[in-house]
């Protein structure tokens, strides 16, 4: 997997606050409406049946930004946060920076991409949607201070409620995972189950949350614009009270508390990771697991305790993707490897020269799975959506092409083409879903532009 290869470290440029701004409460309390929680709430979910797992009913993922581990783990709030679950000690993230990290982590890659730049996904690369749905467990995202459910916008400004003067860019589409595939971006019903902060207290109000959930906090609460300590005050205000709400967390539930990556690029992506929840043991509350994972892990976790199968992509891979320990000895899950101490684990902090569909600068199209590959988490068959090629295996793409050479952009560069996707869950788009490369003038720039064309018209089942 080229992603593991011991290529050269990277030092990327990252952003952070020089002066963090003192902690001011988005809300009066975490399910009390609020303007700084984005838009109004449109009325709460209508509650759904629950679909019952090996191990937990629901899970809820909770993604943070841009900290070394060291340095979460120096944060009071985060050892008491680990006191009541377990501490995942052994987790990475997948690369840099922040955006394929969050589309690997709902889609089992990150395709090459290597940047934070608007994309969007064609509508037959599945994702864990595609899982759930299939076993009609019900899901949504909540996206603190994001304007309107379903929100397409790449980023967002709202009033500075911290500073208390101007706006504030505190949306942003790169931490919003399924929103970058056309499957949901294109489907109303998917779209605007991408929900508000309020929404999330009207859902929370009403006990219809659903049984998967994503939870980004806005760009200052997550510490992206600030820091751990900003972050930590966000969990005591927002994550400590709901802990405690049965409505939020039963005893069945199962949370993820995680990061996206790391501060420093020049090192392997080691994260703060805590499995907290009602679901969790008390015998194991206040231990360390350092079992290796990445973000794949949720996924297969989410698989195996739900018997969903997988996307046949990182959620097969043996080493990556982990089913985490607690719930594998909870449902008798062994196909776990145990990478404790190795010296040899797989370089993550990689970002630029993993070839891919979303990499301009190496250039391969998007393929099909491999339909008879093994889940790692030992629970059912590839998933493959309805109209994808399954003779476009990657071992018969074309050899990677530099498209910036040629000044053209990846064809899921842009925005979504709303009208050309797919309408209803499972069904086969009508067209790419995506802008192709621009146009421009010579026989290369042409030949390159029909080379692409077809190749994505193939994988989505389209005839040209």
């Amino acid at each position: 997997m080229a992603r593991t290869l011991a290529l050269s470290l990277l030092t990327l440029p990252l952003v952070f606050a020089a002066q963090a701004p003192t902690f001011k409460a988005p809300s009066e309390g975490p399910l009390i409406p609020s303007p700084n929680f984005g838009g109004p709430s449109n009325g709460s979910l209508s509650k759904q049946p629950v679909q019952t797992g090996l191990m937990f009913d629901r899970f809820i993922q909770i993604w943070l930004e841009n900290t070394d581990f060291a340095t979460a783990n120096s944060s009071p709030t985060f050892q008491s946060l680990a006191k009541q679950g377990v501490l995942l000690t052994g987790y990475y993230a997948l690369t840099h920076p922040s955006e394929p990290n969050y589309v690997a982590s709902v889609g089992g890659d990150f395709f090459g991409m290597h940047d934070d730049n608007l994309y969007n996904i064609p509508a037959n690369v599945s994702t864990i949607v595609d899982l759930l749905e299939g076993k009609n467990i019900s899901w949504a995202s909540y996206q603190e201070t994001m304007a309107t459910d379903g929100s397409l916008d790449f980023s967002e400004d709202a009033p500075d409620y911290v500073d208390g003067t101007g706006t504030y860019t505190y949306y942003v589409r790169k931490h919003n995972p399924l929103i970058v595939f056309d499957s949901v971006a294109g489907n109303t019903r998917r779209r605007n189950l991408q929900r508000t902060f309020n929404d999330f207290a009207a859902d929370v109000n009403a006990s219809a949350i659903p049984q998967w959930l994503f939870v980004t906090p806005n760009l200052v609460d997550d510490a992206h614009d600030t820091t751990i300590e900003y972050a930590s005050q966000w969990l005591e205000f927002w994550l400590l009270p709901l802990l405690k709400d049965e409505r939020f967390n039963d005893n069945r539930t199962l949370i993820l508390l995680t990061f996206d990556e790391n501060e420093t690029g020049s090192v392997n992506n080691q994260i703060l990771s805590i499995l907290l929840g009602g679901a969790v043991p008390e015998a194991a509350r206040g231990t360390a697991d350092d079992t290796y994972y990445t973000h794949y892990s949720s996924l297969s976790t989410v698989q195996a305790n739900w018997g969903l199968g997988c996307l046949g992509r990182g959620d097969t891979d043996p080493k990556m993707a982990n089913v985490y320990d607690l719930v594998a000895k909870a449902i008798g899950h062994d196909g776990n490897n145990d990478l404790t101490g190795s010296s040899d684990l797989p370089l993550t902090n990689l970002s630029g020269p993993i070839p891919g569909p979303l990499n301009e600068a190496v250039y391969v199209p998007f393929t099909a799975q491999n339909a008879n590959a093994t889940c790692a988490n030992k629970a059912g068959k590839v998933f493959v959506a309805p109209g994808v090629d399954l003779s476009l295996t990657a071992d018969k793409a074309p050899a990677a092409v530099n498209l910036t050479a040629l000044n053209e952009n990846v064809p899921a560069a842009g925005n979504i083409n709303l009208s050309a996707t797919a309408t209803a869950p499972g069904s086969s788009p009508t067209s790419p879903g995506s802008s192709g490369p621009s146009p421009t003038s010579g026989a290369a720039h042409t030949m390159v532009n029909l080379a692409v064309a077809i190749i994505v018209a193939t994988f989505i089942g389209l005839t040209l």
